[in-house]
């Protein structure tokens, strides 16, 4: 068992390091490109703090393990908001957020969620066409995000000590990294739950959905201590709505994917609700308050606390 538990601990290691290097390569090359820092927000930066719950669940859904696939995605989305976001808006609020720049992906997360808990109700799960369908609504995501960014004055800051080759090389290392800390987070992380008798789906949305989110908790605690909390809170929607599309989108589109009961009916709901305390007062009054970022703590534990109490 100790074996298994420090090679858990191993692969969120290599999970961290790796999607923080990756970020960083990532916004070296778009900036060196002289793209806009919208998009890289929006896509490049979500997408790559978003890779480990698309590495996860993709070789879950391989391994057969449909519910840790699904149980990482919400479970994810849920620790993204609720314990991430609860987290640095409790520490400092967020102070004249520009409605116009998250309203519009506010709205299609609840849209896109909304349809997938219909869906997963009638169905029971999201066949292989529907997979298909939400990376298609992927790509629509990242055009509208780059359409959106049209007009965007670029930096005039020298870039030329930029090395795009060296940068591909740490973006290769860094999926390297990725792809082995994902492996070892399922296999160990499953272990455990069988030893321990913890069903797969409440090992899922609790230690390695927040496994799997230290990046975009990494991404969020730098913004707060730079000054910038807006970007950790842009990235906390980008990164759900990757959650979304891709991290139930590939798994489905490989291999289809059934949900369980507690899936449609606690952690989809409780997604919904948990972007709906966050963003709703955001929204209405452009900026936070600490009272959100206390509640949304508060809903995580009471959730965490649920989640093991279901398996006794």
């Amino acid at each position: 068992m100790l074996t298994t538990i420090l090679l858990f601990i191993t692969g969120l290691i290599l999970i961290c390091a790796g999607g923080d290097r990756l970020v960083d390569a990532a916004v070296a090359i778009a900036r060196k490109l002289k793209i806009s820092q919208i998009v890289v927000g929006a896509t490049i930066v979500s997408l790559g703090t978003t890779l480990p719950e698309i590495l996860v669940s993709t070789t879950a859904a391989f391994d057969g393990s449909a519910s840790v696939a699904a149980g990482n995605a919400f479970g994810s989305i849920i620790c993204n908001t609720a314990l991430i976001a609860g987290l640095t808006q409790t520490i400092r609020p967020a102070d004249r957020v520009t409605a116009s720049s998250i309203g519009w992906r506010c709205g299609f997360f609840f849209l896109v969620i909304s349809v997938m808990e219909i869906c997963g109700i009638a169905k029971g799960g999201y066949d292989r066409p529907a997979g298909m369908i939400l990376l298609a609504i992927f790509v629509f995501y990242a055009w509208m995000n780059i359409k959106g960014a049209s007009g965007e004055e670029e930096e005039t800051e020298d870039m030329s000590y930029i090395s795009i080759p060296k940068q591909l090389l740490i973006l290769a290392v860094c999926a390297a990294l990725l792809y082995a800390g994902a492996n070892l987070l399922v296999d160990n992380g499953i272990r455990i739950a069988q030893s321990l008798g913890v069903p797969e789906r409440v090992i899922a949305v609790t230690f390695i959905a927040l496994g799997t989110s230290l990046p975009e908790l990494v991404t969020s605690v730098m913004s707060l201590v730079k000054g910038y909390g807006n970007v950790g809170l842009g990235n906390i929607i980008g990164a759900n709505i990757l959650n979304l599309l891709l991290v139930i989108g590939i798994p489905a589109a490989v291999t289809g994917m059934e949900l369980e009961r507690q899936t449609t009916g606690v952690d989809i709901p409780l997604s919904i609700l948990v972007m709906a305390v966050l963003f709703v007062p955001i929204l209405m009054r452009k900026r936070s308050s600490r009272i959100q970022g206390i509640l949304l703590i508060g809903i995580y534990m009471a959730y965490c606390a649920s989640s093991f109490r279901i398996f006794h």
